[in-house]
């Protein structure tokens, strides 16, 4: 079992900056992969980034060049940076941890909102 402990979000407004961070606790096997999802108004959830053990990183279209994803494997903690906030950046962002080479090992933070508005 795997615990997602978010932290960060809150009011941005346009061409701003916030922080999102997760922290992993319980059993973490690795390799493994940490990211952030955007849960849309069908409880849709899209990718925004994503990071490897190895530090191998995957970002959406509409981020790339505004986000950075990082992590601390060490502390099994992975951080996104939010630059350049837009309003479609608004939602509930939902930290994702799981591992690919093992059956049922796939985690979900409860989210975070974000918003970004004038």
């Amino acid at each position: 079992q795997v615990r997602l402990e978010e932290s960060g979000g809150g009011l941005a407004q346009p061409g701003g900056s916030l922080r999102l961070s997760c922290a992993a606790s319980g059993t973490i096997y690795s390799p493994n992969v940490m990211g952030w999802y955007r849960q849309g108004p069908r409880n849709e959830r899209d990718l925004v980034a994503l990071s490897l053990s190895n530090s191998t990183t995957n970002y959406a279209d509409s981020v790339k060049g505004r986000f950075t994803i990082s992590r601390d494997n060490a502390k099994n903690t992975v951080v996104l940076q939010m630059n350049s906030l837009e309003p479609d950046d608004t939602g509930i962002y939902l930290c994702n941890f799981k591992v690919p080479w093992l059956p049922r090992n796939e985690y979900w933070g409860r989210g975070t909102q974000v918003t970004v508005s004038s």
